[in-house]
Formats: C-alpha cells, sequence, structure tokens
C-alpha cells in the first residue's frame, strides 16, 4: 500500500498488543485505557509549512516505532488492513533508536 501523507502526518501501521504476559497472566482491556500505544511508521509527510515558507523537517522515518496517545491518531481501513495517521506533533516518543 502506498499511502502519501500531507502536511506533518504520518501513517502508521498499528502494532497487536499483548494480552498474555510471559508468564501466562491474561491482562484485560481496561488496564491500558489511558496507557500510550505503539505503532510503526509506514510513511511520513514533507513536514508543517512555516511562516517563513519554509518546511519543518520530520524527525521520523519509515520503519520506526513510536509511542502516541490512545485518541489522537484517525483510523481508517482499506483493502481490509487497518492504518492510523496521526500528526507529528502528538507522538510522545520513538522506541528504540
Amino acid at each position: 500500500m502506498n499511502l502519501k501523507p500531507v502536511s506533518d502526518h504520518i501513517v502508521l501501521k498499528p502494532m497487536d498488543k499483548e494480552t498474555t504476559t510471559a508468564s501466562g497472566i491474561i491482562i484485560p482491556d481496561t488496564v491500558d485505557k489511558d496507557r500510550p500505544e505503539q505503532a510503526e511508521v509506514l510513511s511520513v509527510g514533507p513536514g508543517k509549512m512555516l511562516e517563513s515558507g519554509k518546511r519543518m523537517e520530520m524527525e521520523f522515518k519509515p520503519g520506526q516505532k513510536v509511542l502516541f496517545k490512545k485518541y489522537s491518531p484517525d483510523e481508517f481501513e482499506i483493502n481490509g488492513e487497518k492504518f492510523l495517521v496521526i500528526k507529528a506533533e502528538d507522538v510522545i516518543a520513538i522506541v528504540g533508536s
């Protein structure tokens, strides 16, 4: 799927949540209610246009994993596959290096 976001938007692929720990403990859905979500960056827009006429450089790259607030992204589905679109300012952290 070739999705090209505009401005400072990022297209993400949601990552599956683990509902059972390694020791076999089942984690209920209510535990994750206000915790950040994690997803993989699929594509990144060119950056937000600044008042000076230049674009703000995006700090995200395809393949990175990011954390964001649970209710920040817009969700959509194409050909049965789920995607998220989020603004760069709503990303909390990059996971790993």
